[in-house]
This record gives C-alpha cells, structure tokens and sequence, in this order.
C-alpha cells in the first residue's frame, strides 16, 4: 500500500501554472528524490505537501489518514532556509520544537536527547545555535523535523547552500536515516540524488516529465556503448571491433575505445570472445552507465 498518493496536483498563480496536474506515490522505506532545474516547481511541490500552500486542484493523503486530518502529524518538513533562534541552544530548540508538536516535556526532553545523538551533534547541545556550522544546522533542522515520528522526512535542497564539508555531513546522515524512514527531498544537484536516492521523480516546468527507480530509469535511457582500454595503443584494435557483427561505429578518445552497439549482449560475448582468443591486452572493459544527467537532459530536451 502506497504511503502517499498525489493526485492531479496543481498550483496557479496569476493564471501561470506553476505546477500542472501532477501525479505520483511512493510506498514507505523509500528515499525519494525530487529533481529539475531551478524554478521548476519543487518547492512549491512540498510546500503544498507539507499544508503550507494550499493546491488550486488535486489531492494529497496519507496512508491512514482521515477526513479533515491535520497533515501536519504526517510529516517533518526542512526548508531550503530553516530558521532558528541563534540565541537558543541545540538542545533547548528541540525540547521547544516538541513541545510545538504537541509531545509531553518529558518526551520531548528525551526524544531531543536521542535525535542529537543520533544527527551526531549531542557534545554541541549546550551550544548557541549561532555559533553552529552551516552542516550542523541542517542537522539540527533535520532533527526536528522527526521529533514528532512523521511518517515522512521532506527536505527541501537540503546541501545547495553547503560548503563540502557540510554537504557529505547531510549526505551522510541523509544515508543513515533513509534506512530507518521515508525520505522525500527536492534536489537540482542530480550526483546527490544518484547517491543517496532510490527512486526519481524528474520535474520540469511544473510537470513530472519521468518517474520510476534510479535501476530502471538507468536500464530505460542507457546508451549501449562499450569503453575498451589497452596496454598499447587502442587504434591497433579498432579494425577488428568494427569487424564484429554487433558493432556500428567507434572513436577513440584520451587512448580510450568508444564502442557504439546494436546489441549490448552480443557485443560483449563478441568483444571478450575475440579478446580471449587473439589474447589482447586488454585492461578495462567498461559498459557505459547512464548518469542522471544523461537521463534528465534526453527527457527534457525531448
């Protein structure tokens, strides 16, 4: 049973349609990544899932929930720029931060102690949030964001504003968590998304344009080119790869065998068939693997 379900979605505004009858649901245990190029919608997309604007059409629900529940109690929401009191500790922010979701001071005090544990900033509980890093701000946003076990953790470009350091501190914990809990996060940054994310869903001007898993969007737009390395120069080889049935064309570039094919299998029985018997020195055979990037510009450009 899906965990949450989407349905003709949209939002206007002055008569532009910023996110057009979108569609789509995921089941629990998975972390979703929302992509698309900036002003394509995202943001407003969680923004209406998290109850902050309200849908010109369509509907949202949740596993379990009933008429006219507050969708609220269903997810933790981390915007693109949480605010904090700098003047607050860690600690304090999240005892406030359960009391807000309605948990006893004492569940609150002990949830707080757990999640800073877990987020990896407990030794700075005592600290002032203002003299936080940036990594571990969003840490802290991402704990309280949970306080209240939602059934989903939404982030809204949760590394764009990051130095390296704190963007693999987020990556990181994003990678602890999704094994523990449905993630949902919006992302222009698409290497983030091929590593932390097991399903897609690719916008583009406010529309789904494809949506499946990382696997089988791979397996749908991959390029079926072979990349053969050699210990000699890779022109003495080229000849007779063209000479293979399954081959249509090749080029050789940075002393590297780009391989074009009609049919991946075959070519690769062929190709180290004939290497095997003619004993070539081959030192990396390499099927090409799509990148989201190759993904998002052949659907977009389509």
């Amino acid at each position: 049973m899906s965990l949450l379900t989407v349905t003709k979605l949209s939002k206007n505004y002055d008569a532009k349609n910023v996110v057009d009858d979108v569609s789509f649901d995921f089941e629990s245990g998975k972390c979703i990544a929302l992509i698309g190029p900036n002003g394509a919608g995202k943001t407003t997309i969680l923004r209406m899932l998290a109850g902050l604007l309200k849908p010109s059409a369509g509907t949202i629900r949740f596993s379990g929930m009933k008429e006219n529940d507050d969708i609220r109690k269903y997810i933790g929401y981390l915007p693109q720029y949480p605010v904090f009191y700098n003047w607050m500790t860690g600690l304090e922010f999240m005892i406030y931060s359960g009391r807000l979701s309605y948990l006893s001071e004492a569940e609150a005090k002990r949830r707080a102690a757990v999640l800073l544990d877990k987020v990896g900033i407990i030794d700075a509980k005592n600290r002032r949030i203002g003299k936080y890093s940036g990594g571990m701000k969003q840490r802290l946003g991402i704990a309280q964001a949970i306080i209240h076990k939602p059934k989903l953790l939404m982030l809204d470009e949760p590394v764009s504003s990051l130095d390296p350091i704190g963007r693999r501190e987020v990556l990181t914990l994003m990678n602890e968590l999704k094994q523990e809990m449905t993630i949902l996060f919006s992302t222009h940054i698409l290497s983030d998304a091929d590593e932390v994310s097991d399903d897609l869903l690719l916008l583009n001007k406010g529309e789904i344009v494809e949506q499946g898993s990382i696997m089988e969007l791979r397996k749908k737009y991959q390029t079926s080119v072979i990349m053969l390395e050699f210990q000699e120069d890779a022109a003495i080889y080229q000849g007779k790869v063209n000479a293979l049935t399954s081959v249509s064309n090749s080029f050789i570039e940075r002393d590297v065998l780009h391989v074009s094919v009609s049919d991946i299998t075959k070519a690769r029985q062929e190709i180290l068939a004939q290497a095997t018997k003619e004993n070539w020195p081959l030192t990396s055979f390499t099927l090409n693997r799509a990148s989201l990037e190759d993904m998002f510009m052949k659907v977009v450009t389509s």
